[in-house]
């Protein structure tokens, strides 16, 4: 019978949250806690300089702190006309409490006036961490290019503005299947699991 697994999602993105639970049902033999499981944690500082670091720092606190082992990921857009940016600051381009709104019309601000296309990409690193230690690390990528107009109302972050060549339609006009399907998120964590399958965490 195969042993079924708590693991923390160490994030409160509601989002990314539902994202990862599609995942994980299709795979079986883990149970999701969320956050919501453990109301005193507070998050951590992310300190990082890249996807991969922030995404350690978090997995390391989370399952140290919630006594349980913890996956947690960090993601974002990487411009290349912006050398890299948004990157580890997606989420607060804009500014620290900025919404997606306001994070996309800074980020189409940047881009006016550059020659298109804008080519993009999602980037995702996901981590599992237990007991103090880094038990697997992967990265998932979705190439895309940035649209001056927004697009769809599906999604969250700047899926409105991302725009997929192979599906002729931006990440927020897909419906959740569908960029599941695709998703830098997806890549990460089916190859999280794989990896932890492998390492015998997983049953």
């Amino acid at each position: 019978m195969t042993r079924v697994r708590e693991i923390l999602v160490a994030t409160a993105n509601e989002g990314k949250i539902r994202e990862i639970e599609k995942i994980v049902e299709e795979m079986g033999g883990v149970r999701l806690l969320s956050l919501k499981n453990f109301p005193g944690l507070t998050p951590p500082e992310e300190t990082g300089e890249s996807f991969e670091e922030n995404a350690r720092i978090k997995a390391l606190y989370y399952s140290s702190r919630a006594g349980v082992p913890a996956v947690a990921e960090d993601s974002g857009l990487v411009v290349d006309a912006l050398d890299g940016a948004p990157g580890i600051y997606s989420s607060r381009f804009a500014g620290p409490q900025a919404s997606d709104d306001e994070n996309i019309d800074k980020l189409l601000e940047e881009l006016s006036g550059k020659t298109r296309p804008w080519k993009a990409r999602f980037v995702c690193v996901a981590v599992c961490a237990d007991g103090g230690e880094i038990v697997a690390t992967a990265e998932g990528i979705l190439e895309g290019e940035i649209i001056p107009e927004r697009r769809g109302t599906g999604g969250f972050g700047y899926d409105p503005v991302f725009f997929l060549p192979d599906e002729g339609r931006a990440a927020a006009e897909l419906t959740l299947e569908e960029k599941n399907r695709i998703s830098h998120r997806r890549k990460a964590f089916e190859t999280l699991f794989r990896l932890l399958r492998e390492k015998r965490f997983l049953g």
